[in-house]
């Protein structure tokens, strides 16, 4: 179980920041396809995001899987709501679901 300073700790960037982004790498070098493929949809939407390497920090790494209840990275948070991993967030995307959840949410994307 992970320590409840680390849970703490992702809950405060979640919170704190509109969408962020826990991945393999960092948004300028994702170090994973599946981190890449989020970071590409993102920007292509023209999306602001803070990325948070897990790779970085082992027990951020095991912390946002237990804070989540899911296994796996990357992890998409929009308003401090998990949103899902790539499989999820690249269906959302293809269907224009993501693009209403970001609006509805009231983060900024480029006219598509």
């Amino acid at each position: 179980m992970t320590d409840q300073t680390v849970l703490d700790r992702i809950k405060s960037e979640v919170s704190s920041n509109p969408v962020v982004l826990y991945m393999k790498g960092s948004p300028v070098f994702p170090q994973c396809g599946f981190s890449a493929a989020v970071v590409q949809i993102l920007t292509h939407l023209g999306v602001k995001f803070k990325g948070i390497d897990v790779l970085q920090d082992p027990a951020i790494r095991q912390g946002i899987k237990d804070y989540s209840s899911w296994p796996t990275i990357p992890q998409l948070y929009v308003k401090g709501e998990f949103i899902g991993g790539c499989d999820i967030v690249r269906e959302m995307f293809e269907s224009g679901e993501l693009q209403d959840l970001l609006k509805s949410k009231g983060i900024e994307t480029r006219a598509a």
